[in-house]
């Protein structure tokens, strides 16, 4: 280990080799990926259900909960809390 990270968290390394915020933005996916199909497995909704209530096709859902695949936009987040009876909220901490 380099002595330069000695001391230093986990956040500073990642954020000193430019690696924070992609970092940030999987972990986030993953947990709304995982919320969404609690929620589903909550409501007893198939993929199917969900998708027709949120109004978009099968494959977007599937888009949607792969906890791997980052490009989500707002309104599909919108869609999908609606659709769950619920409603999204974004913050800056």
């Amino acid at each position: 280990m380099k002595a330069e990270y000695l001391g230093s968290n986990f956040d500073e390394f990642l954020a000193e080799e430019g690696l924070l915020a992609e970092a940030e933005a999987v972990a986030i996916k993953r947990v709304i990926a995982y919320q969404i199909a609690e929620l589903m497995r909550e409501k007893n909704l198939t993929k199917t259900a969900m998708a027709e209530r949120m109004e978009t096709s099968r494959a977007a859902l599937e888009r949607l909960l792969d906890p791997g695949n980052e490009s989500v936009t707002l309104q599909t987040l919108e869609r999908a809390a609606m659709a769950l009876g619920k409603r999204l909220r974004i913050e800056f901490v």
